[in-house]
């Protein structure tokens, strides 16, 4: 969470980080490196990291990409030591600047301390203000810097029971890492909704290193291999000795956030024993199922779209084919956004593939629409193709509420879902046809019978509104986005 508020000039939610520690390695900083380019899909503003010599802390915070601040020879040489923790923050356009730059660190009694952190504490900002009034003095804008102050404030004399005791003070979902001058440490919320795992490096001389991580990809870059998901509610401790676990919240059905499997995660990554690839398959196989049409074509709209209509054109029996090219090598200060460049501003990430398109009824997958306006530009640049027909299906329900768990929304009132009809959305957006699949078809989709099972659920807020962790600050101290979490179609 960010404190500052900022404007959404993407039509996508995004994740607003990934993260990735190491222990026991002797080149923790390149391995870092290599785990955060993984895993660069979960944030392009800005990167660091910490790491631990045995004796110093040393740490690199820039904005950008990973490779253009891990690229330098000299940089990670002066990352010194066997023991890392590295950020990928995502971009906005509001308080960009380095002091919000990821891992966090600080001197306390007990020594150095760095905190990298995955999501949002809804109670942040009433615990900011109390932690003010206590006298401590806040260096950035983001919520993760709420857990350096509750920790440095505890009366507790370990950093693990610190650490402990400042869990016990937030509410929210969360993965986090941190590293102290002797161990690695990861932790989940009681809910489970953010990811994190464990995996290990064999190295040749017998020993065994450790990582922890937001995804399974970030584990195959660094030839590690998985060890396991860390639980809900869990810490795990990391030092020479090994790992162990400490559970200090009561268990309770875990809430992981479905849109991993929709969006957010590496196709090539595995979560929560899920391989992704195949979930968004089967996602658009069901979305096959529920709200077909007669069509000559299955167009993905690229990236994200592929996996769910390579699973759609199988069910169907409709060939599936790239009838949209993505330029991958587009900056997000490509050019000045005037409006002119604005509004043709989709074509310098999206082109159509004319032979494909022309004279065809084509049915374009995507997976969400959260504003609808890329939607309507795609819809627009498939029609000039020369489509004679274009249905757009959609494979997650409608974006009807926000994200307030680490998920970069825009507020309720600019999502389109939140506001029209589905055939009120297809017109918007210029489309023959519009769907998306169900709640329920999403869940058959994942493995369960339906929404309503005995299984452990999803987070699904954003299509629900059904939020499993609680919003003090929405409610108390902030009257504006009640109104916009609260308000009804």
């Amino acid at each position: 969470m960010d404190f500052s508020m900022h404007p959404h000039d993407d039509d996508k939610m995004h994740e607003e980080c990934g993260v990735v520690g190491l222990w026991n390695h002797p080149d923790a900083a390149a391995v870092t490196a290599l785990g955060l380019h993984a895993l660069q899909h979960r944030g392009q503003e800005s990167t660091g990291m910490v790491t631990h010599d045995g004796s110093r802390f040393h740490s690199h915070r820039g904005m950008g990409l990973v490779g253009d601040n891990y690229g330098d020879e000299r940089v990670i040489r002066g990352l010194a030591g066997a023991r890392a923790i590295g950020h990928n923050r995502y971009a906005t356009t509001g308080d960009t600047v380095l002091r919000n730059v990821q891992p966090l660190y600080a001197d306390f009694e007990f020594g150095g301390l760095a905190v990298a952190h995955n999501g949002n504490l809804t109670n942040a900002t009433a615990l900011r203000r109390a932690l003010v009034r206590r006298g401590c003095l806040f260096q950035s804008t983001t919520d993760s810097e709420v857990f350096i102050h509750l920790i440095a404030i505890s009366l507790y004399s370990t950093v693990v029971d610190r650490l402990i005791d400042a869990l016990k003070q937030v509410i929210g979902a969360y993965a986090l890492i941190a590293l102290t001058e002797n161990s690695l440490i990861g932790v989940r919320d009681p809910l489970g909704v953010r990811p994190l795992i464990l995996g290990e490096v064999k190295h040749a001389d017998g020993s065994i290193g450790w990582v922890l991580t937001s995804e399974t990809c970030a584990l195959d870059i660094i030839g590690a291999e998985f060890v396991r998901d860390v639980e809900p509610g869990e810490i795990v401790v990391i030092d020479d000795t090994g790992v162990r676990s400490i559970k200090p919240f009561p268990r309770m059905a875990p809430r992981f956030c479905v849109f991993e499997y929709i969006y957010f995660a590496r196709p090539d990554s595995v979560m929560e024993g899920m391989p992704v690839y195949d979930a968004r398959k089967r996602i658009g196989a069901q979305l096959a199922r529920e709200s077909h049409v007669d069509a000559d074509v299955i167009v993905p709209v690229p990236d994200s779209g592929v996996p769910s209509a390579m699973g759609y054109s199988v069910e169907s029996g409709i060939p599936f084919e790239l009838g949209i090219i993505r330029n991958h090598y587009v900056g997000r200060t490509f050019i000045e956004p005037t409006d002119t460049i604005r509004h043709l501003g989709v074509k310098l990430k999206h082109s159509a593939n004319k032979v494909t398109l022309a004279g065809k009824r084509v049915i374009l997958v995507d997976d969400s629409i959260v504003r609808g306006t890329t939607s309507r530009k795609i819809v627009e640049m498939v029609r000039a193709a020369g489509a004679a027909e274009v249905h757009m299906r959609i494979s997650s329900p409608p974006t009807t509420h926000s994200c307030f768990y680490g998920i970069d929304t825009p507020e309720r009132g600019k999502l389109l879902a939140a506001r029209h009809s589905i055939e009120q959305m297809a017109e918007l957006i210029g489309a023959d046809s519009l769907a998306f699949i169900s709640r329920d078809g999403l869940y058959r989709a994942l493995g369960h019978d339906g929404r309503n099972t005995a299984r452990p659920q999803y987070c699904d807020a954003c299509f629900s509104g059904e939020y499993p962790i609680p919003l003090p600050d929405m409610i108390d101290g902030d009257a504006r986005q009640l109104s916009l979490l609260t308000e009804t179609n």
